[in-house]
C-alpha cells in the first residue's frame, strides 16, 4: 500500500482512512508515543515479531483482534521464542 515510509502517527491515520479497524504491531514503544483517544482504530501489540511464535499462538492474537474496540490498546503476551545459539568455532 506504499505505507512503508510512514511514521506511527501517520500510519495510524492512513489505516483509519483506509477503513481498518485494528493495527497489529510488535513496536513496544508505540503505546507511549501515540494517544488513541478519539481514534477509530484499535492497537494490538504483540510481544514478539517472530512469525513462528505468532503462528503457534494465533488463537490469542485472534481473540485480541475480535475484542478490540475503537481507540483501545491491547497487549498480547506471547512466549519468548527459543534463543538460537551459534556453534562455537572449531578450536585451532
Amino acid at each position: 500500500m506504499g505505507w512503508d515510509k510512514l511514521t506511527n502517527g501517520a500510519l495510524l491515520a492512513a489505516a483509519e482512512a483506509a477503513g481498518f479497524d485494528a493495527m497489529i504491531t510488535a513496536d513496544r514503544s508505540i503505546r507511549h508515543q501515540q494517544n488513541l483517544t478519539g481514534r477509530k482504530i484499535a492497537l494490538v501489540e504483540l510481544t514478539t515479531p517472530q512469525w513462528e511464535t505468532i503462528r503457534d499462538n494465533f488463537p490469542e492474537v485472534r481473540a485480541a483482534i475480535s475484542d478490540a474496540k475503537a481507540g483501545s490498546y491491547t497487549m498480547v503476551s506471547l512466549p519468548r521464542p527459543p534463543r538460537v545459539r551459534r556453534p562455537y568455532p572449531p578450536p585451532g
